[in-house]
């Protein structure tokens, strides 16, 4: 699987030449950025589900970074991060508000959004506001604990997925004497 999987990472001089990947140099040829063993999938794997959770269009960006700092693979990292899309980030998002109260509940409980009145647009923009910055700490605080959890729950199934295909392939190869 291993060999089928190389195929489609690229070299490390194609890196090298990509005028926007020029910049970051020997950082991104590290050698456990791109290879597939125990520690770099599972570590690519957490960090993929961690960085995933983070706001905005900057979860590749910071699951790379994350990719280069812990030295796990960079691919796998960024390829783990798409488990959040839209149809999945809300209750994504509604589950952390959901811990994140339980830590620190809101100053006024959950309050539904302001309805759209695009006659009074400069109002509701006030109370959009005031309504976000109320969920504001506890939804930061769930983000990053269900972030957390995440990313250990991935790491450690990761590893014993890798285990468990390890113990099959050597049974596979070593089949029980029979008496």
């Amino acid at each position: 699987m291993r060999k089928h999987l190389k195929r489609y990472l690229p070299d490390h001089s194609s890196l090298q030449q990509n005028r926007w990947l020029r910049y970051l140099g020997p950082q991104l040829t590290h050698p456990r950025l791109w290879h597939l063993n125990r520690h770099s999938v599972a570590g690519g794997f957490a960090a993929g589900l961690f960085c995933g959770l983070v706001p905005g269009p900057f979860q590749m960006f910071c699951a790379a970074l994350a990719a280069i700092v812990f030295r796990v693979n960079l691919p796998l990292a960024m390829l783990t991060t798409l488990y959040t899309n839209p149809f999945t980030l809300v209750p994504l998002y509604l589950l952390a508000f959901e811990i994140g109260s339980r830590f620190e509940p809101p100053a006024h409980g959950f309050v539904a959004p302001p309805e759209f009145s695009l006659a009074e647009i400069g109002q509701w923009g006030e109370a959009m506001a005031a309504w976000v910055l109320n969920l504001g700490k506890p939804l930061g605080i769930g983000l990053i604990i269900l972030a957390t959890l995440l990313a250990v729950v991935g790491y450690c199934l990761a590893r014993l997925a890798w285990r468990i295909y390890l113990v099959r392939a050597w049974r596979r190869r070593h089949p029980r004497r029979k008496s």
